[in-house]
């Protein structure tokens, strides 16, 4: 992990093996199946359920801060905690809660390398007991909205074409093949994609067994796309989760210096009136 431009971001299994007795780490899992953590997760891990507490259940968007302040404190977390987020589906939705965390302005993020995947592939120890720790008074920063890009910047980007868009959808999404991954009730009016963006899904950053690839291969896989730090990068998917994880992948891991994550994404610009849509695949990149 030395040669990531942010390796203290990522800690491996046998790390955080040695530290799940640590009071100053709280372990969290966040998966896209949200019973896993029912059945089995590491021993005194939380589990937060992505689409009821990392998500404003009423407005579309992020958690407000008085919510986030609330699920820290639930949660026993003080400022100065580690806080190691595992998942399963390669740490989809880890990286969704990391880039929340980041907003809010929490230091010590990590995220496991390989999640759930490889700490059972391992054969380490899993229990089904639901941990309780000490209430806190977590406060949190005012949200670092430089993470973030919103509609009215984007629509913007196309217009000049100045920044690299990564849409890291499915290739069938990106062509407007299928509108949403089978079985996932957010979707939209029209299929396609932004203008401009090159197809790049994000589970192309990990290996087989759920570990990001090395720098080296990360930095070719992006630059194959003209993706580099020469030019301001947005990353979309469907609605932000997904794309959080490129984000996580461009800016902590390659060290690209203007990076955000465009959360409305797919469901927001596909259901726009007038919005411009382009369909089937990306003509090369420089094309």
């Amino acid at each position: 992990m030395a040669q990531y431009a942010h390796p203290e971001v990522l800690v491996e299994t046998e790390w955080l093996a040695e530290k799940l007795s640590d009071p100053n780490v709280r372990v969290v899992g966040v998966d896209v199946d949200t019973a896993a953590y029912d059945l089995a997760h590491v021993p005194g891990a939380l589990g937060w359920a992505w689409n009821t507490q990392l998500c404003d259940t009423v407005r579309r968007d992020i958690l407000p801060k008085e919510q986030l302040e609330a699920l820290l404190s639930k949660s026993g977390i003080k400022p100065e905690t580690t806080i190691v987020l595992y998942g399963d589906s390669n740490n989809w939705f880890a990286a969704w809660a990391f880039w929340q965390l980041k907003i809010f302005g929490h230091k010590d993020v990590r995220i496991l390398n390989g999640g759930r995947k490889k700490w059972i592939a391992e054969g380490r120890e899993v229990t089904d007991q639901v941990p309780s720790y000490p209430v806190t008074d977590y406060r949190a920063q005012e949200p670092d909205l430089s993470l973030r890009a919103f509609l009215p910047q984007v629509q913007e980007a196309v217009r000049q074409g100045a920044v690299s868009l990564v849409d890291v959808r499915s290739p069938q999404e990106f062509t407007g093949e299928i509108l949403a991954p089978p079985g996932l009730p957010e979707t939209c009016q029209r299929g396609g994609h932004i203008p401009g963006a090159r197809s790049i899904p994000w589970g192309k950053a990990c290996n087989e067994d759920g570990t990001f690839k090395t720098y080296e291969e990360l930095k070719s896989l992006y630059a194959s796309e003209g993706v580099n730090e020469s030019r301001p990068t947005i990353t979309y998917c469907r609605i932000g989760e997904r794309s959080s994880h490129s984000w996580f992948v461009l800016k902590y891991l390659l060290g690209l210096p203007n990076v955000v994550n465009y959360d409305g994404s797919w469901t927001e610009w596909g259901n726009l009136v007038g919005a411009p849509v382009e369909r089937g695949a990306a003509n090369a990149a420089g094309a």
